[in-house]
């Protein structure tokens, strides 16, 4: 006997089912000839169970939705362009037809919108009798305004092409017009869902003799309805789950938790899977994700992304930390050479890389995937990419693999298939499909096995309809979430919906108000909704939930969070010591660094800490500058070799060369914003020269990199120039593309500055003199001396000499945790300095 929380579902179907065999024997029809018609396939099971307890003598009738009758009674096979449901075949049609239609040059902008508009058009297509669709198909034309030369010419036109594809199909429900199975059944009890089902309504007017509607009733009261409000979709994903485990812990069994939104759904699934309550264990997802977030999926498309032509370096990564066939050494070897050279794009990696073998390895794979085909062969070829990576295996060993391969009918009978229909047969490029495989993926669904005795079900709020649940919990009752009138799908207007036969707003608002008065009947029912989104904007309470607070039949709900109590334990500032660890050779910047912060010279000099580069990143100042730094060098050593040269032709001979060299994974026009500020920084910098040379400076060398020995310093670094001027001296040259005040900074009397410094003590030169070189686009090109460089020099030396001593002797090397540099210091997460006690 059930127990007394689901008395009155199991009413409402003792009633129901008692209706239904009065009206069996009314119309003298035999149950074994007769059909149930529900409105969706999770209640068959259950009636037939309830039927058995009910009457368990004698034949019962068949629980049957429209698509399992069909099936149950006929075989069909679409016809070449017929309107299948199936997303990735519908695509290939769309594409078809737009050709058909002289829209070629938009097909990939028009297919999916064609394929939407006419998966919405086809439900009602498929409502009517074949003979009466050329009837609808008329007047649904007449709905739509004509085909044109204005801005919605194309929104036009695809309606019409939906509208012709969707009237001009086959349906696997056609059978169920057929006079064979209209023979055949004696009666056609039809108990319709919350919203209205066309294809259930035509049916009744065609079994208009054998047919009758029964719906279902219940006199279940208002359950106790708590109110939660949320701060956040975070904190409303954790209460949401609370509530779920403090039904079953209190053996509240089952839990219907609704999805409304998927991403707040799967949010609070992964809640439960920690303490336990997994899916195809103790719960049923019966609403699915999308297939294209499964791990099946990921793996799969980044085969085929790593394939293209002008993969990206990470793209190429990506695949081989997936793909069981690769080595993992080689391959990071492999990555940490392409991080530390910045190669962003494949093509130039693989030139880069083509004596290793993993390379080689990699390219015998994606060579195969280069040339246009039909996709019968597009398929092919990908199960022999993943058969090659090894990732074919494990899309076999995996429910959601499984069901990856059947959306895009890799396996051998759909390979067939694909080969057979005339509509596969038109040649794609691999970026083509590549967003078709895309696409068929993000419009399948995967659904996790289904438990037998699920503690929780995780369905849409209108199949509550007949459902017994002892609990009751509903996330996501915002107002965007959970509108009193749903917006209709598709981009027709509610004249045009009523013409077509589609549900309009007032159906669905009708549909959510029967849907929402159902979830309120469950005995238990937690509502929730949050205060904000994470973009920070603010949202109400949906207008349901609103009702219910102004005729106050719910309460406010209780945190079922259990709260826990954590000691703290405040960090403390480390202070290493760097006495076993190498300090030299020393550098400008790494000097710079110990002063700034001793510990951050332990963690990323000493300890050589760092993060891996990034690859895909856009172009920023410091390439601008690094770029300069080519253009000038390549310039100067031109114009060393040739003195007599055209300048300006030179300069922008070295300056195409700098560009080549920041190599072809360029995009066009990423360069652009420094490119457009070169050729006055350029003309000016010519003038500069110019007068320089008049002052007797003559270029000596660029980008010198030298490594020497300094007394008990090892000195090492690289001086961006080096010229020779009029009193013999050698005049060190720092470019600086910083703002002209900051340069001047650098420069006054008591700064603190070792650049210039430490580039003489490098240089050996006797009598040095150093200046920064400002080359910022705003500014006119200036050369700015540092006074007293001996005496700065001298100052430095002493310096580093007494704390690389204090270091070798043990001296801790405390995170200071001051001034700016903590903003971008890459070793802030290994001092913790967010997390240091304040006492």
């Amino acid at each position: 006997m059930p127990p007394a929380p689901l008395d009155g579902v199991t009413r409402g179907w003792r009633d129901l089912l008692a209706r239904v065999n009065a009206q069996l024997r009314a119309l003298a029809a035999h149950p074994a000839r007769s059909v149930v018609l529900l409105p969706y396939a999770q209640l068959m099971p259950l009636a037939a169970r309830l039927w058995a307890a009910q009457c368990p003598d004698g034949f019962a009738p068949r629980f049957e939705t429209t698509r399992n009758w069909a099936a149950r009674v006929g075989w069909f096979a679409p016809g070449p362009h017929d309107l299948t449901f199936d997303h990735g075949r519908d695509l290939l049609t769309a594409a078809v037809l737009l050709d058909g239609a002289g829209l070629a040059a938009q097909r990939a902008l028009l297919a999916g919108p064609l394929v939407e508009q006419a998966t919405q058009l086809g439900q009602i297509a498929a409502s009517l009798p074949p003979a009466l669709r050329p009837d609808w198909a008329e007047q649904a034309r007449a709905a739509l305004p004509p085909v044109g030369d204005g801005p919605l010419a194309l929104e036009a036109a695809v309606g019409r092409i939906a509208i012709a594809w969707a009237g001009n199909s086959d349906y696997a429900t056609d059978v169920l017009f057929a006079p064979r199975v209209v023979d055949a059944l004696d009666a056609l009890l039809i108990v319709p869902g919350l919203l209205p089902d066309p294809l259930t309504e035509t049916l009744a007017e065609h079994y208009f003799e054998k047919a009758v509607l029964l719906n279902v009733q219940s006199d279940t009261p208002p359950g106790h309805i708590a109110l939660h409000a949320c701060a956040d979709a975070e904190d409303e994903a954790e209460r949401a789950a609370a509530c779920v485990l403090r039904h079953i812990d209190a053996g509240r069994v089952p839990v219907a938790l609704v999805a409304g939104d998927r991403v707040l759904t799967r949010r609070v699934n992964a809640l439960l899977a920690e303490r336990g309550v997994r899916a195809g264990e103790a719960l049923r997802d019966e609403t699915g994700w999308k297939l294209s977030t499964t791990h099946a999926a990921a793996q799969l498309m980044a085969a085929l992304r790593a394939s293209a032509p002008r993969a990206s370096t990470d793209e190429v990564l990506d695949w081989l930390k997936v793909a069981p066939a690769f080595d993992a050494q080689p391959q990071r070897g492999l990555e940490r050479r392409l991080r530390r050279d910045a190669v962003r794009g494949w093509p130039q990696a693989a030139l880069l890389t083509a004596d290793q073998a993993l390379t080689q390895q990699i390219e015998a794979l994606r060579a195969p995937m280069s040339a246009a085909r039909p996709l019968a062969d597009w398929l092919a070829a990908l199960r022999t990419l993943l058969q090659g990576c090894g990732l074919w295996p494990l899309l076999v060993a995996d429910v959601a693999g499984n069901a990856v391969i059947d959306a895009l009918g890799l396996n051998d009978e759909a390979l067939a298939d694909w080969r057979d229909w005339p509509v596969a047969q038109r040649r794609m490029g691999l970026a083509e499909f590549t967003r078709w495989v895309g696409d068929a993926l993000e419009a399948a669904s995967f659904r996790p096995p289904h438990p037998a005795d699920a503690q929780v079900v995780v369905l849409p709020m209108a199949q509550l309809l007949g459902r017994p649940f002892a609990a009751l919990v509903l996330p996501g009752a915002d107002e965007q979430r959970l509108p009193a009138a749903p917006e209709p799908p598709g981009p027709w207007s509610a004249a045009q919906r009523q013409a077509l036969r589609l549900p309009t707003r007032e159906d669905l608002r009708e549909a959510q108000a029967a849907a929402w008065a159902l979830a309120l009947r469950v005995p238990q029912v937690d509502v929730l909704w949050r205060h904000a989104d994470d973009n920070g904007e603010p949202l109400l309470p949906s207008p349901l939930v609103q009702s219910l607070q102004l005729q106050e039949l719910a309460a406010l709900g209780t945190e079922a969070r259990a709260a826990r109590f954590i000691q703290i334990h405040p960090t403390q500032r480390p202070q290493p010591r760097g006495d076993a660890l190498p300090t030299q050779p020393l550098s400008a910047s790494g000097y710079e660094m110990l002063r700034a912060c001793p510990y951050r010279f332990f963690a990323l000099r000493q300890l050589g800490l760092a993060e891996e580069g990034e690859l895909d990143v856009d172009i920023d100042k410091r390439d601008w500058g690094n770029w300069l730094h080519d253009t000038l060098r390549g310039f100067h050593e031109a114009l060393r070799d040739a003195p007599d040269a055209d300048r300006l032709a030179l300069i922008d001979a070295a300056a195409e060369a700098a560009t080549e060299g920041l190599g072809p994974s360029l995009e066009p026009g990423e360069f652009m914003p420094f490119a457009v500020a070169w050729p006055t920084l350029r003309d000016a910098y010519l003038q500069w020269l110019a007068k320089h040379e008049a002052s007797g400076a003559r270029f000596k060398l660029a980008e010198e990199s030298i490594d020497t020995q300094r007394g008990p310093l090892r000195l090492k670094g690289q001086i961006d120039r080096i010229d020779d001027v009029q009193d013999g001296a050698a005049l060190l040259i720092d470019y600086k593309t910083e703002p002209l005040t900051r340069t001047r900074e650098r420069v006054k009397a008591g700064n603190e500055d070792t650049q210039l410094p430490f580039y003489a003590l490098l240089s050996g030169a006797d009598a040095p003199r150093a200046a920064y070189l400002n080359l910022s686009e705003r500014e006119t090109p200036s050369l700015n001396e540092l006074p007293d460089l001996p005496e700065l020099a001298a100052q430095l030396y002493e310096g580093m000499a007494h704390d690389l001593a204090q270091i070798a002797v043990g001296e801790p090397l405390p995170a200071l945790g001051e001034g700016s540099v903590c903003d971008w210091c890459d070793a802030r997460g290994l001092c913790r300095k967010d997390f240091w006690s304040q006492g």
